[in-house]
């Protein structure tokens, strides 16, 4: 299946041979007989002999262990100026030309320990940034792993100003590009195909293997989607939707953080006992129906220096209210209680425009110097309209990916304040609807899980370590006890996740001492106290509830 746009050409490589012509690595990284000597000359003369169709640069370079690799040319705005390497690796590179006005940077790291498995990375924000961590953190792991730019570089929308094509590689064509290209480059220089392929991201990343699934449901036999910007559209007018909401710093509508504060301790007040324990973590946001009206000043409830004007109170409930279009159709839902603790302030509600809303200057509006104050409803729609290269992301009908065998694995952290965690599972009660499937059946291929207290697919104050990234690994080292290695299981063993594990720490410090776990639960159950030590997972338990997202 394929959408709209152009398609790179595929791939001509040839496999790695030494002098004689004998193929260094048809059978060596699954046995591990080849020395990294071996490795090392297979590499080199990979170099020698590799093609990439529509490329202007292909690299093959052997990488050693304990390598620290610098990337002097990366743009500023990616922080990721340098990636220590931990096992011997072949990287290959690609500058791949995706149309005539378009292309992206290529990588693929082969590890010596290659376990016959493949894997692509995703992106962040609107970014064009490698991102190094997970390549080298899966690569480590024994996946053969890929990753592109995404068709431009830097975190600006900037690049996206009037290029229509590299949108395109932003919607789609670079992950599809960089997985057709990777598993080509990776038969080549191993000498066999992969075993299973698979798709880690967060956040764009979930997007974008959402968006796989969606559309290309024949690349992966499975994904872990976390945070997925999906609606994507209607997500960045959400995201620009604030300013006019909160005004500036100056206005009577802008709410301080100090007042925001006193908004949190409000709403854990009415709904932290929902889940029967209050810990300053709601496991189920969806039940919390929070409005700010009890803190209105002057109602005698409410003391001096700790209330809210009326304008005030309106700016808070229509912020904790579903994004409507004037006609009252639901764009997108409303940010989830919790939020305003997890730095939903400083992204959104700091009278500033938000950075997150570069799509609304620079591809929607198509004006570098739009005012974002100006982005009022009767232009909410346009962004929709437009859905510049199907980025919408919304397709529910993923029975494709189902028939083929495919697993996905969503999950989204409750108190995200950069994606509302509340549009999750309203996406897959759209699969539900458009597959007329009840959970049960659902579970034997999607699996969606809320991680509660979890920031934006990293961080927060709840048991957030789910082993999503490398620096998400409650204990360095043991990347088993992970999202990724649940759904390997999945895919090759037949053993579905119940439930993510996650670990909080004293001081959030990884690998230190335990403050507490959750066996985080698969939608549509919600995680309950059910007594003694609330610190154990094993205190707490999954169950049916009226969810009302």
């Amino acid at each position: 299946m394929r959408v709209s746009g152009t398609r790179v050409a595929g791939v001509v490589a040839a496999a790695a041979v030494s002098a004689n012509g004998q193929n260094l690595l048809a059978e060596a990284p699954l046995t591990n007989t080849t020395t990294t000597e071996q490795f090392a000359e297979a590499c080199k003369a990979f170099s020698q002999q590799v093609q990439i169709a529509n490329s202007t640069f292909v690299s093959a370079d052997f990488v050693a262990a304990n390598t620290t690799l610098q990337f002097p040319n990366a743009d500023p705005s990616c922080s990721r100026p340098s990636q220590l390497v931990s096992v011997p690796l072949c990287r290959v590179q690609a500058n791949i030309t995706t149309s005539s006005t378009s292309g992206l940077h290529f990588e693929a790291w082969l590890p010596q320990n290659w376990t016959g498995r493949f894997l692509s990375t995703g992106n962040g924000g609107l970014g064009g940034c490698v991102q190094y961590d997970d390549v080298e953190w899966t690569a480590s792991l024994g996946f053969a792993a890929v990753a592109t730019n995404n068709g431009h570089d830097g975190m600006s929308g900037l690049p996206l100003y009037k290029k229509p094509e590299v949108v395109t590689d932003f919607a789609w064509r670079a992950i599809e590009t960089g997985v057709v290209v990777g598993k080509d480059v990776s038969k080549a220089f191993y000498g066999k195909a992969h075993t299973k392929s698979y798709y880690l991201g967060c956040s764009t990343g979930g997007r974008q293997g959402m968006k796989m699934v969606q559309d290309f449901p024949d690349l992966f036999d499975g994904v872990s989607a976390g945070a997925p910007a999906m609606n994507f559209n209607n997500l960045n007018t959400w995201s620009a939707h604030f300013l006019p909401v909160t005004g500036s710093n100056t206005s009577d509508t802008f709410v301080s953080q100090d007042l925001w504060n006193v908004v949190h301790k409000d709403m854990l007040s009415q709904c932290d006992a929902l889940d029967g324990n209050i810990d300053g973590i709601l496991e189920a946001p969806d039940l919390c129906r929070y409005k700010a009206d009890g803190l209105l000043c002057g109602n005698g409830a409410a003391p001096a220096g700790a209330c809210l004007t009326d304008k005030q109170v309106n700016t808070v409930n229509t912020i904790f209210s579903d994004m409507k279009a004037p006609n009252g159709t639901v764009l997108y839902p409303r940010m989830q209680p919790g939020s305003e603790a997890a730095g939903a302030f400083n992204s959104y509600y700091n009278g500033q425009p938000s950075d997150k809303a570069d799509w609304i200057k620079y591809v929607v509006m198509a004006d570098p110097n739009f005012d974002l104050s100006k982005f009022t409803p009767d232009l909410w729609a346009l962004s929709d309209t437009l859905n510049p290269a199907g980025i919408a992301t919304t397709k529910a009908d993923i029975s494709a990916f189902r028939d083929r065998g495919g697993k996905l694995l969503h999950y989204h952290g409750t108190m995200d304040a950069i994606i509302s965690s509340d549009n999750s599972p309203r996406y897959y009660e759209s699969v539900r609807a458009a597959l007329k499937q009840e959970p049960a059946e659902l579970d034997a291929f999607y699996r969606f899980f809320r991680i509660s207290g979890m920031g934006h697919c990293s961080g927060g104050p709840g048991a957030h370590y789910i082993g999503n990234q490398k620096k998400q690994l409650a204990f360095p080292g043991q990347a088993d006890q992970s999202v990724l290695m649940d759904l390997v299981r999945w895919v090759e063993q037949d053993q579905a996740p119940d439930f993510l594990t996650g670990t909080a720490f004293v001081n959030d410090t990884q690998g230190g001492e335990v403050a507490f776990a959750r066996h985080h639960c698969r939608w549509p159950t919600m995680n309950k106290f059910m007594g003694g030590d609330a610190n154990s997972a094993d205190s707490w338990s999954c169950v049916s509830y009226n969810a009302t997202t």
